[in-house]
């Protein structure tokens, strides 16, 4: 993969961040409908019934849901070959009922990685790592 590929792919995911940050449902689907590959291979906990895209546009309707001033900080972003990491701090209120919790309006902070892979510029597969204990800690849902 060529240099002008590799940061053609960091703009990609960089515009689909900007998406996300928006807080905008409809901007977030219209991205993921232009940013991802249709069949896209997900690995995480999505909602039953979905996969590919549509599961991706689904986790982004209960997080704008929950959190809808939701942001994701992008710590470090690192490419090669057809893969981009993306180490990333999300924030956000709990303004909405999330994983059974009716809002608490408690703020959450919590880390994620998540590998991109592109194939012809749009998202083919992604796997990522999500702080998720930190987030229900800090949403009074775990114990501290």
């Amino acid at each position: 993969m060529s240099a002008a590929e590799a940061t053609g792919n960091i703009a990609a995911l960089h515009r689909f961040h900007s998406a996300t940050n928006s807080g905008n449902p409809g901007l977030v689907a219209r991205a993921i409908d232009e940013l991802a590959a249709p069949d896209m291979v997900f690995h995480a906990p999505v909602p039953l019934g979905a996969t590919g895209a549509e599961a991706l546009k689904r986790v982004w309707e209960v997080l704008l849901r929950a959190f809808p001033d939701i942001h994701v900080t992008v710590e470090e972003t690192v490419a090669e070959g057809d893969k981009v990491v993306s180490r990333n701090t999300v924030s956000g209120t709990h303004r909405g009922e999330y994983r059974g919790l009716p809002p608490t309006g408690k703020t959450v902070s919590y880390g994620e990685i998540f590998v991109f892979r592109f194939v012809d510029g749009r998202i083919a597969e992604i796997c990522g790592v999500v702080d998720v204990l930190t987030q229900l800690r800090q949403l009074g849902a775990l114990p501290s």
